[in-house]
């Protein structure tokens, strides 16, 4: 079996979009860690051979990060 590791970097645009999408889909506060691989996700998936599985690590509690996400939608609007 292949195994690769690929480290990249994100913003926050990208990852306050992805928590803001795992809040409404799958109706949980995802960490903001587990929120930066999934807003790199949108960008990886396209650039995969297809049957590429990618594990993603949603572990993590995302209620000690709620108060950061609505502090910063409060400072963008």
């Amino acid at each position: 079996m292949k195994v690769i590791f690929i480290y990249l970097l994100t913003n926050s645009v990208t990852h306050y979009a992805a928590y803001q999408k795992l809040c409404k889909l799958e109706g949980i506060f995802p960490s903001l860690e587990a929120a930066h691989a999934l807003g790199i996700l949108d960008k990886l998936a396209p650039t995969l051979c297809d049957g590429t599985k990618v594990v993603v690590n949603c572990s993590g509690r995302g209620d000690k990060d709620a108060a950061i996400v609505f502090e910063r939608r409060l400072l963008d609007k």
